[in-house]
């Protein structure tokens, strides 16, 4: 019969659980070192940076409005009749005095016919009351009849004259109305509605089609309330619209005096004289130059971005050959051109990321590229 000692299996449990957590201990330590081995490893993320400058910059403010035809005539029919033929059709271009329509001009022809027949009438007339004249003219120099009798073949010859005068007049009337049976084009333009088809009747004054010149267009631009007292006519006016990839430079025209009851928004007009490709109806953005503003630090606008702290930057620092970043809340103003304004929290001459800010945090170690840009006129920080 074998009997332990109990003071001594206490003593080889002991050595055993000592043994046991010196082996924890190790392995955790060895995962560790790994760890770190594999944080040491883990390629550094690869930024570009800008150096924020000071620079005055144009106070602008933008609306988007719409273009109108200035000139869009709806061209009618002159005088009555039944058209013949439509020469035109809608997206036609036309030249000014292009015929556009024929109408039956029988009626103007008989009218005409019956207007010349009394133009000879009166020319009749005239012939026999002269020689009437000529005859008591004889007779009154031989004191054969009163010089009345004169008078009133005189007065009757001048009368005739006057209603010769008047005939010729209608003739030229109608001879003139007779031409419009032709409807012409009273400008350059593009055919947008064909109204009347063949074998329609119209009056004097139906709509025949409807005319659309883009050779001067009006813009209108609705901007806020709160910048119509900084709005005058003259300011320059930058012009940009989609049916064409032109920029035009013009000054406001006209601001309506009346404030928009729904909107809340001040009409401002500017004028396009010109431009071929700019298509009334189309939208037109337009930004005006209100003032300038000196010494404004600019950045990129993808440097700027959101955390929870608000809109940040993060600068640059280096330290033992380290570059890191540093968050920074900012306050911005206006945008331009790809740079936004810092109103407050960065200073002219800092150094911030541009291509990968929205993946950074604070305090985060980078790799610093220089971009396209910064290589030309500018150095990243060493």
């Amino acid at each position: 019969m074998i009997t332990i000692d109990w003071l001594s299996a206490i003593h080889w449990r002991r050595i055993a659980q000592s043994g046991l957590y010196g082996m924890i201990l190790a392995l955790t330590a060895c995962q560790e070192s790994s760890t770190e081995a594999q944080e040491r490893k883990k390629p550094l993320p690869v930024v570009t940076v800008h150096q924020a400058q000071a620079k005055t910059v144009s106070l602008t403010q933008e609306s988007v409005g719409t273009l109108e035809s200035i000139i869009d005539p709806t061209i009618a029919a002159e005088i009555a009749g039944r058209v013949m033929q439509v020469l035109v059709h809608p997206g036609q271009r036309v030249k000014q005095g292009q015929v556009i329509a024929i109408l039956d001009a029988t009626d103007v022809r008989l009218q005409l016919q019956e207007a010349d027949t009394e133009v000879a009438r009166i020319e009749a007339l005239i012939r026999n009351q002269q020689k009437m004249v000529e005859r008591n003219q004889a007779l009154v120099d031989k004191n054969f009849i009163s010089k009345n009798a004169l008078d009133d073949t005189t007065t009757q010859l001048d009368a005739l004259k006057q209603q010769l005068s008047g005939a010729k007049s209608r003739v030229a009337a109608i001879t003139h109305n007779g031409s419009k049976h032709r409807v012409l084009a009273p400008t350059d333009g593009v055919i947008e509605t064909q109204i009347v088809s063949n074998g329609d009747f119209v009056k004097i004054g139906d709509p025949v089609v409807k005319l659309i010149n883009n050779s001067r267009l009006r813009a209108h631009l609705p901007f806020p309330e709160s910048i119509a007292k900084t709005l005058k006519p003259g300011l320059p006016l930058v012009l940009t619209t989609p049916t064409a990839s032109n920029t035009v430079n013009t000054v406001i025209r006209d601001i309506q005096p009346q404030i928009d009851i729904n909107s809340r928004a001040v009409d401002v007009t500017a004028d396009i004289v010109g431009q071929a490709d700019w298509q009334p109806g189309a939208s037109v953005t337009g930004k005006v130059i209100t003032g300038e503003r000196d010494r404004t630090v600019l950045v990129p606008e993808q440097s700027v971005v959101l955390r929870p702290a608000g809109e940040v930057v993060y600068t640059l620092t280096q330290a033992n050959g380290e570059a890191r970043t540093r968050q920074r809340v900012v306050k911005t103003g206006i945008s331009s051109d790809g740079q936004i304004e810092i109103l407050q929290g960065l200073q002219a001459g800092e150094w911030v990321v541009v291509d990968g800010a929205g993946f950074l945090t604070d305090d985060t170690q980078v790799q610093i590229q220089e971009s396209q840009t910064n290589t030309k006129t500018e150095h990243t920080p060493s």
